[in-house]
């Protein structure tokens, strides 16, 4: 029997006020470690602590991006002490920086980093501009994002994220023992960027086993995440609107989140038998909602690097509707666990829409075939044995080096 492993998780969290499936993550691992008899610690930064900041704390914030000394110096005393056997770094940005990889160098402790999105390539992370896929930083210097203001539609705030990207790429590049990528999709992204592939693994998320699960046909058609452009909410409009005009499908659809379109999304659905718009769920909520639906609908403009929500439906036994780009394709076998449309095209995820909800025999069987793929996939126990498999992968590479460096 292998000992118990020493993990000192690194991450900085996204703000409360809006859903984030990273820090889901993120806090579904350290369980899971804990669960199973590892020793799990964190060292983490909240994005909520900004507010609080004075304004000279804010206005030195956009420096602290690419190199924050006093984390540097902070986490490898913590290292030096503790002697975890690894570090698992999840996001960076922003209070934290990519100094966590000197702090790992210094104390010698081999880090594993998982890529939650795509800011190894892209300032931004997600591979957009002005509504449309872009790769125009993708194997190349960030200016085209600073150009284009991609970062909040800020060139001043781009500024910050493309000169980390610049200053830190081989940083990244040398100091990761292990890239976990969370889909194959993503991970060809990045080798076509440059990024060593021998150390690019791929690793899904996994989701712990729901509370309840799907019994029946289902309600409503369930949209959940942030409410915004790239998550395709106003394509997922169009779509219900083109639907309703000409009858409907016989189930309303159910919006749960929120983000800058929540406004719109409220006066869109304010009024109207077929549009029911919740605001933001709890976990036990999102559990209850998924587990009700026909189906959960996932229509990204922008290539997913993963896809939490359809895995959460699958393992709720409920299919789900996707675009079929990026990490969705891997996910969802189309006519098998669920159907994908035709990325920003509105007619085309009308008509899966109303293939999904037409014939329920169909969707029962649909819903069968998600339980089992999340079952084969994306369990808690092979999330775990992947997860434990890639860190000591990491901890006997870093040995290899630094027996071989002597």
């Amino acid at each position: 029997m292998t000992p118990p492993l020493h993990v000192l998780v690194v991450h900085n969290r996204y703000s409360s006020a809006q859903p984030s499936g990273e820090n889901t993550v993120v806090d579904q691992e350290v369980a899971l470690l804990r669960a199973a008899g590892h020793r799990v610690e964190v060292f983490e930064r909240r994005s909520d602590d900004i507010s609080g900041l004075s304004l000279l704390g804010k206005a030195a914030l956009p420096l602290r991006v690419p190199w924050n000394p006093s984390v540097r110096a902070e986490l490898a005393t913590r290292l030096r002490t503790e002697r975890p056997d690894v570090v698992h770094v999840h996001n960076v940005f922003p209070l934290l920086s990519p100094a966590v990889l000197a702090a790992c160098a210094d104390a010698r402790v081999p880090a594993v980093a998982t890529l939650h999105n795509y800011t190894q390539v892209c300032p931004p992370g997600t591979l957009r501009r002005d509504g449309r896929p872009c790769a125009e930083c993708v194997g190349a210097t960030p200016l085209p994002a600073v150009r284009h203001g991609c970062y909040r539609g800020s060139r001043l705030a781009t500024v910050p994220l493309a000169v980390s990207l610049s200053v830190n790429r081989r940083r990244w590049w040398s100091g990761v023992e292990r890239f976990l990528c969370i889909s194959a999709a993503q991970r060809e992204v990045l080798v076509r960027a440059g990024m060593p592939s021998e150390r690019l693994a791929v690793k899904h998320n996994f989701v712990p086993e729901p509370g309840v699960r799907r019994v029946g046909d289902g309600e409503y058609l369930l949209y959940l995440g942030r409410l915004a452009e790239a998550k395709g909410v106003p394509l997922l409009m169009a779509a219900w609107d083109e639907l309703a005009a000409g009858g409907g499908v016989g189930v309303p659809l159910v919006i749960a989140g929120a983000g800058p379109l929540e406004r719109e999304v409220a006066a869109w659905a304010a009024g109207r038998d077929d549009v029911r718009y919740v605001g933001l769920y709890d976990a036990a909520q999102v559990q209850k909602a998924i587990a009700r639906s026909v189906a959960v609908v996932a229509p990204s403009t922008w290539q997913e690097a993963f896809g939490l929500v359809v895995v959460e439906a699958m393992a709720a036994g409920v299919p789900a509707v996707a675009a079929g780009h990026g990490a969705f394709v891997e996910l969802v076998e189309d006519g098998v666990a669920g159907l994908l449309h035709r990325p920003g095209e509105p007619a085309s995820l009308a008509s899966c829409l109303r293939r999904i909800t037409a014939e329920p025999s169909r969707n029962r069987e649909m819903g069968r075939a998600a339980r089992r793929r999340y079952e084969q996939g994306f369990s808690p126990a092979v999330g775990l044995e992947h997860l434990v498999e890639e860190y000591r992968t990491a901890i006997a590479g870093r040995s290899q080096r630094m027996g071989g460096s002597t």
